[in-house]
């Protein structure tokens, strides 16, 4: 559980660290504050991680369970949706594909076969 809670709040926190770095990573020890608060969040003495947990994540999350879980049933449902369709195109595209490459190899086999005399083919030794 200590380790859940810490992989959640480091991942908050490397979320946050993308817009932050851009933001304030020119003030000075930036980088060194930073690395103080992973290791506070890391540290079993401190149990950071678990602190900010119980405190900010664990709260905002059991108020927004209900819409949490609706978020989850409506993403289940288009994403079994956008599967078929794009599986559809995908083996519409094959198919396509297939036929083309079917119906240009006839052609040019047949060109190949016409462009050969009857002398010609009369000269190939036979095959049993």
């Amino acid at each position: 559980v200590r380790w859940m809670m810490y992989w959640i709040v480091f991942a908050l926190f490397m979320a946050a660290e993308t817009f932050t770095d851009l933001l304030i990573s020119w003030l000075p020890f930036y980088y060194e504050v930073k690395m103080a608060f992973v290791i506070w969040l890391l540290s079993p003495y401190t149990r950071g991680a678990s602190l900010l947990y119980r405190r900010f994540v664990h709260p905002t999350l059991a108020r927004r369970e209900k819409d949490i879980d609706a978020f989850l049933v409506r993403a289940r449902e288009r994403s079994y949706e956008t599967a078929l369709r794009f599986g559809k195109r995908g083996l519409n595209l094959a198919a396509t594909a297939a036929v083309q490459a079917a119906t240009k190899s006839q052609g040019a086999l047949a060109g190949r076969l016409r462009s050969f005399s009857m002398h010609d083919l009369r000269s190939l030794p036979e095959q049993a």
